[in-house]
């Protein structure tokens, strides 16, 4: 009885297979390369380690024992499990399998959402089995995030004074400073300095953004983190403060926003493609960046 399966009984396994397809031992031989009384050694040999006779062979010619039939049928399906397995183990070698943690800033523009969306399209469309999961936070939670190790990619605007990053720029977004009615600015088309330093403006707490900001009026009682607050305050009549120009767009198509000294109050902010240099990445994470750049390009 076979307690074990060694190389030697698979090959024996397939030889009996091969005599019984054959329909026996002298047919087989130009199956198998081998002489009649070769292919008997063998099945004796086979038998021999089952305890038990396979077939048998005489006058009545070739004829196999019930138990060679539960065999047959025992080894086919033995079989079809090792092609099986051997088909999925080398598919397994050019799979990419795992998780991607990518973190999205707020209020993107919608070609920024589009160009995502074609980078996911080219990994899709990779040999992968893979869980994409898109993460949306605010620039200090996603720096947190990625120092924890729990985003594996994140865009961004970043202070990019963390060591630990290593920062790909991938666009550039352009911030306005905007008043809505009710406002003294709403009907003033040239307001100069002393008119500004009037203005209540909205805080934003990411002083590295807001040091870039040509307005820095000393007035400020309002302050938001999220964009849509910072809109709510705006609209409010009573504050100024920037906001990215495609997201103020519609509420400037409705004449419910005015960009305040367009020419000399705007500036550019870089967005970034950040992730931890300590965090060795996977093929899928290295395969998923690559095409996050190749959307951007």
């Amino acid at each position: 009885m076979l307690s074990q399966l060694h190389d030697l009984d698979l090959q024996l396994l397939r030889l009996f297979v091969n005599v019984v397809e054959c329909g026996g031992f002298s047919a087989a031989q130009g199956e198998l390369g081998l002489s009649q009384s070769s292919i008997s050694q063998q099945m004796a040999k086979l038998e021999t380690r089952l305890g038990y006779r396979l077939c048998s062979r005489g006058k009545g010619g070739f004829k196999i024992t019930p138990k060679g039939e539960q065999l047959l049928s025992a080894t086919r399906s033995l079989f079809e499990s090792i092609e099986a397995f051997r088909h999925q183990s080398n598919g397994v070698a050019g799979r990419l399998i795992g998780e991607v943690r990518l973190g999205l800033s707020e209020a993107l523009d919608q070609s920024v959402l589009q160009q995502v969306a074609d980078a996911i399209r080219r990994f899709r469309e990779r040999d992968e089995s893979v869980r994409i999961e898109l993460i949306s936070a605010m620039p200090g939670e996603m720096e947190r995030l990625l120092l924890q190790q729990r985003l594996d990619l994140a865009i961004g605007y970043f202070s990019q004074v963390q060591s630990a990053f290593d920062y790909r720029e991938l666009f550039t977004e352009t911030q306005h400073l905007y008043c809505a009615p009710g406002h003294p600015l709403f009907t003033d088309d040239a307001p100069d300095d002393l008119a500004l330093q009037a203005c209540d403006r909205v805080d934003h707490p990411y002083r590295f953004l807001r040091s870039d900001e040509p307005f820095q009026g000393k007035m400020c009682s309002a302050r938001s983190e999220q964009v849509e607050g910072t809109l709510a305050f705006i609209l409010s009549g009573k504050h100024v403060g920037y906001l990215p120009s495609h997201f103020a767009r519609s509420w400037e198509d409705k004449s419910l926003l005015r960009a305040v000294r367009r020419e000399d109050m705007s500036f550019d902010v870089a967005f970034h493609l950040a992730r931890h240099r300590a965090q060795v990445p996977g093929d899928a994470q290295k395969a998923f960046e690559e095409d996050l750049l190749a959307a951007f390009t």
